[in-house]
């Protein structure tokens, strides 16, 4: 039987990096899309690459991007692959506020132009492609229901969430206009140690390692009341995966059922170091958005009906293992100053005296 073939957007991200590690043990050969920059940005997969001489080169990188659509068929024709997934965006909420067009080029017409050139490439080729889009719980916005389920109506207080909402709908009408095997995840927050520092979760656990540390003083946030349904995004890109191998194409929200305030995840990650975060934790309006989501709670029950799916790791688990990978981190940091390195600062930080 030949190995199955994946592409990849948006490799470089968090979840990229544990989709190609979950794709590579179930013995796919992966192709990520990237994007040719003055700096690198592929440290969360360097440990995928293998000797370029050896013949069982399983992971390759291709220069692409959302933006240009005669690229995307380019490379969808060279790799041939069996699944597509689409994970890249600006995919930060509160900068979308200040790049709207940007933000809305790449997460909403960055979709459609790759699901236009996998309905060209199938057209010509013949071959059936099976595709996944990273939909968001922002899509639900100013909530209308809670909890969250596929059939709640979105209602986006983002030009990111919006943009996902396009991109969210374009999907589900190639699914029917062309009989696309394309599906929908709407993921709800899903952290790790490979979360970006802008994220809310990463900058608390960033500033605990560097306050524990000595190299930071304290930490600004923005809303410490609004709700989020937090998961371990190693856990959501097995759901992922699994809607590429159902017979029919579908939508499912993947969550993990609780809810949990910023100032929660504070208390308990702040406590995992002996501190009390009131202590070290300001507030500051630069980090409120101008359209605040308060409450998302997402309904996983027909991801765990249909799909099997579960997610394995509880929310003081996903703090614990952000936190201590943060301190081992900012322990390396610390050794680099010690030795007379400057270090730049984390994001919603100050300089430690």
């Amino acid at each position: 039987m030949p190995m199955r073939k994946a592409l990849i957007t948006g490799i470089t991200g968090q979840d990229g990096s544990y989709l190609a590690e979950f794709l590579l043990e179930k013995g796919y050969e992966v192709h990520g899309v990237v994007r040719r920059a003055s700096t690198f940005n592929t440290q969360r997969i360097e440990h995928l690459y293998r000797d370029p001489h050896d013949d069982d080169v399983r992971f390759r990188l291709h220069f692409g991007d959302l933006s240009e659509a005669n690229n995307l068929q380019k490379i969808l024709d060279a790799v041939q692959p069996d699944e597509v997934y689409n994970l890249a965006a600006q995919s930060h909420v509160r900068v979308s506020f200040d790049l709207p067009v940007a933000t809305a080029d790449i997460v909403g017409l960055g979709a459609l132009r790759l699901l236009e050139a996998l309905r060209e490439h199938q057209q010509h080729t013949g071959r059936t492609v099976r595709f996944y889009q990273a939909s968001s719980s922002e899509m639900f916005g100013k909530v209308c229901e809670v909890p969250q389920r596929e059939t709640t109506p979105f209602y986006p207080r983002s030009p990111y969430a919006v943009g996902k909402v396009f991109a969210h709908w374009a999907t589900i009408n190639y699914r029917e206009a062309y009989g696309l095997h394309a599906s929908n995840g709407i993921l709800f927050n899903h952290e790790s140690p490979r979360r970006g520092e802008t994220f809310v979760t990463r900058k608390i656990t960033r500033a605990i390692g560097r306050i524990h540390h000595g190299l930071q003083d304290k930490l600004y946030l923005g809303n410490l009341d609004s709700q989020r349904d937090w998961g371990f995004a190693g856990d959501y890109v097995q759901a992922m995966w699994l809607m590429l191998q159902q017979d029919q194409p579908d939508d499912y929200v993947i969550a993990t059922g609780e809810t949990h305030s910023v100032r929660e995840f504070l208390e308990l990650a702040f406590n995992h170091v002996g501190l009390n975060f009131q202590d070290y934790v300001e507030t500051d309006p630069r980090y409120l958005r101008p359209t605040e989501v308060d409450l998302l709670l997402g309904d996983p029950s027909k991801a765990s009906q249909k799909l099997g799916w579960q997610p394995q790791v509880g929310f003081r688990e996903l703090v614990r293992m952000m936190v201590e990978a943060d301190l081992e981190l900012a322990a390396r940091e610390k050794t680099l100053r010690d030795a007379g390195h400057v270090l730049p600062l984390s994001i919603g930080a100050r300089a430690a005296a």
